[in-house]
């Protein structure tokens, strides 16, 4: 693969098309949490407007309470203030949300050796959704309502996200959501610091269908059966289609939460591929990425052949397999732990350090990611908001943190947008190296207004 000017020049047209900003408003659902796992949800907002700023380059743990009503309140006159923690511990999304908690964790003892936040300490709230998606809403409600945070870290999944949202709205309370979404959504209570889709896949598939991504014409589309895959790839057929991509070379196809049997997939995606050059975009989550992984090695699927381009697989989910023979497959990101700057040897220097002194699982082996410098990056922007608010008030919080800037691990200062509650973020992609880290092939030179809305869903 390449990282050729000629791709760098063309790559964005589509991703970065002007579009009218209207006021920041809500996406709400009615429906019931269980079926948020099998749909596609339709935006109810017409797109925002996408821009492009130059990117600069970056120049003790505390207790956690584990626990299980009155509406959400700005910070007291008490000695501390709390930090809910929303990430599954447990279960099939434990693989990925894990390391989020830890990153949440060593962020707060950073600030707090820092002297707090307008002078207090920081005392996290850690709860455990279990993977369970309406425990997620159970258990925002219980950290605003009973443990009385005064913001909210967690979330990975779409349904989980969903699953929370009306909870926030309801008792006007602030929820940082890490990882990237299939956009169509926007709430005043809700700060996205993951990538919307044109921050990730269109990028990723112009990327495939380049002459340096390996000018791909068919395409798979496979994905773990519920809101974020169904919904990206509903963008992404429109966009393929817009392209000149037949219905006829797009495969899509969604397996459980916890598949693990992909044979006879892989076996079909090889049986699709004949006779036209085919690359899969990957959107499974959680544990099942191992098995879907080692199942291209074992049936010898090569990146040189029939690439895979993963919008859910970063440095921590290959932390469990054999990477050696996935070398040269792909994943779009927003960072890598494999970025040379200042500011990212120290975010990784100081996790390294973090999980030797906390003894977490594996520490000499421990890895940065994608959602994890989010995960970062939004602790340190709503510090900052609050700080310049002078209080931890909802409503002054979220007025302080349009414009908020804070220079990433990525090597790119990251920009809260002044209306949509989105970052403005890089577009970087890697490919996988035999040790499980990535070589970057592809990163813009500047970073990109995310786009919540798309234009490739029907309004």
């Amino acid at each position: 693969m390449s990282s050729s000017t000629t791709f760098l020049s063309g790559l964005f047209t589509t991703a970065v098309a002007n579009r009218t900003v209207n006021p920041l408003k809500t996406c709400k659902t009615t429906l019931p949490i269980a079926l948020l796992a099998s749909i596609s949800l339709a935006g109810c907002q017409k797109p925002a407007e996408t821009e492009v700023v130059e990117g600069e380059t970056a120049d003790a743990t505390p207790e956690v309470i584990e626990t299980a009503t009155s509406s959400a309140t700005p910070a007291s006159d008490g000695d501390t203030i709390k930090v809910g923690i929303l990430h599954s511990l447990s279960g099939t999304m434990a693989i990925s949300e894990t390391s989020l908690k830890d990153t949440a964790l060593m962020t707060i003892e950073e600030i707090n050796a820092n002297g707090g936040v307008m002078g207090k300490q920081l005392e996290p709230v850690v709860v455990d959704p279990a993977s369970d998606w309406p425990l997620f809403a159970e258990k925002a409600r219980q950290l605003l309502t009973q443990d009385e945070v005064d913001v909210i870290f967690g979330g990975w999944t779409s349904v989980s996200r969903k699953s929370v949202l009306p909870v926030v709205e309801e008792l006007n309370g602030l929820m940082f959501y890490p990882v990237q979404y299939e956009g169509q959504e926007q709430s005043e209570n809700i700060f996205y610091t993951g990538a919307a889709p044109n921050q990730q896949a269109i990028p990723a598939v112009e990327y495939l269908m380049s002459p340096e991504g390996g000018g791909a014409e068919r395409f798979v589309l496979l994905g773990t059966d519920y809101v974020y895959p169904r919904t990206t790839n509903q963008i992404l057929r429109e966009f393929l289609k817009s392209k000149g991509v037949s219905e006829d070379d797009i495969m899509e196809e969604y397996t459980p939460f916890g598949f693990s049997n992909y044979q006879t997939i892989v076996g079909n995606i090889k049986n699709f591929a004949t006779g036209k050059k085919t690359a899969v975009i990957s959107t499974i989550n959680g544990d099942s990425n191992v098995p879907f992984y080692r199942e291209l090695a074992n049936q010898g699927m090569k990146a040189s052949d029939i690439p895979v381009m993963a919008f859910s697989v970063g440095e921590e989910e290959l932390r469990g397999i054999d990477t050696q023979p996935l070398e040269g497959h792909l994943a779009a990101w927003n960072y890598f732990m494999s970025v040379k700057n200042p500011a990212n040897s120290d975010f990784t220097a100081k996790y390294k350090k973090f999980a030797t002194d906390n003894k977490l699982p594996n520490a000499d082996k421990v890895v940065t990611n994608d959602p994890m410098e989010a995960t970062y990056v939004g602790i340190n922007m709503w510090k900052q908001a609050v700080e310049k608010a002078g209080t931890t008030d909802v409503d002054a919080v979220r007025t302080a943190m349009a414009g908020q800037t804070f220079a990433a691990p990525s090597g790119y200062t990251l920009k809260m947008d002044d209306e949509n509650h989105h970052l403005w973020k890089p577009v970087m992609i890697g490919q996988i190296r035999a040790d499980g880290q990535f070589d970057v092939v592809y990163k813009t030179p500047e970073v990109i207004r995310a786009q919540p809305w798309s234009e490739y869903i029907p309004k």
